[in-house]
């Protein structure tokens, strides 16, 4: 490994450490497509170091407000802040240097089909950074180990790979500026039991290797239980709860009871 990468390596939070410091606070924030009201004075926290699950109903909006986040929709009010730095404040050179902060999986993986691994994992770095093809192929390459991609994965196209190598090359690109917050959108969603586990794991111990916040979209009770230390539920156009999921069982809404309660839910509470 070049001095140059060896430099590049995340130290990890201690445990801890601004344990209470919110990475994001979402604030009466409202969204609407033409008359349709998808969330209305929303509120949101996300602490630094957590692994916050983020469910609701389909179409309720939970894609929408990371979407929102992310400045990729516009929202009518509210305001969105990360690491403290209101989004609508910022002028473009210090959205360039925020946007290196974070890192974004979407559903598909979003990979350009006519790149190979290891250049989708590049860009980023070329369009942030000005590295020799030396350094990116050798960052690139570490992402690969770093997520659990055989190196052999790097000249292959996105067509080539099954859907589990599609998500895990597309959390590399992710984490290719060495994020302190990842945007994760149904990670495991088309992923076999298995494979879905393996990701959860990948994602849990990520956070606890790098010091990663994860802000988590998903419908899946599995990730959920094994990896989410909150869950914040989007129902009625709002977040009505962002609790540990031991306190949402008893949490009296139609919708949380049925999610936790119900015919998929049911293993989960009989277990705890």
């Amino acid at each position: 490994m070049s001095a140059e990468v060896a430099d590049r390596r995340i130290i990890p939070l201690e445990s801890g450490s601004n344990a209470d410091e919110n990475v994001i606070e979402v604030r009466g924030v409202s969204v609407s497509f033409g008359s349709f009201n998808v969330f209305k004075n929303l509120d949101l926290d996300v602490k630094r170091g957590e692994i916050l699950g983020f469910v609701g109903a389909s179409g309720a909006g939970k894609s929408v407000l990371m979407r929102t986040i992310l400045e990729l929709v516009p929202k009518q009010k509210g305001t969105i802040t990360l690491f403290g730095e209101d989004i609508d404040k910022m002028d473009f050179a210090e959205q360039v240097e925020m946007n290196k902060r974070y890192g974004v999986l979407f559903q598909m993986g979003a990979l350009f089909s006519s790149l190979t691994v290891l250049e989708n994992i590049q860009v980023p770095m070329r369009e942030n950074h000005k590295m020799s093809q030396r350094l990116m192929d050798e960052l690139a390459m570490l992402k690969l180990d770093m997520v659990g991609l055989s190196r052999s994965a790097a000249t292959k196209l996105p067509s080539e790979l099954s859907g589990g190598m599609i998500k895990r090359a597309g959390l590399a690109r992710a984490l290719a500026l060495d994020p302190e917050l990842l945007f994760v959108d149904e990670p495991t969603s088309g992923l076999d039991p298995i494979s879905a586990a393996a990701f959860d794991s990948l994602i849990k111990g990520l956070r606890d290797t790098l010091g990663l916040t994860v802000y988590m979209v998903t419908h899946d009770l599995d990730s959920l239980y094994s990896v989410c230390d909150r869950v914040a539920v989007l129902a009625d156009k709002h977040v009505i709860a962002a609790e540990p999921i031991e306190k949402l069982l008893s949490f009296d809404h139609p919708w949380v009871r049925e999610y936790f309660h119900g015919i998929r839910g049911e293993r989960f509470v009989s277990e705890s």
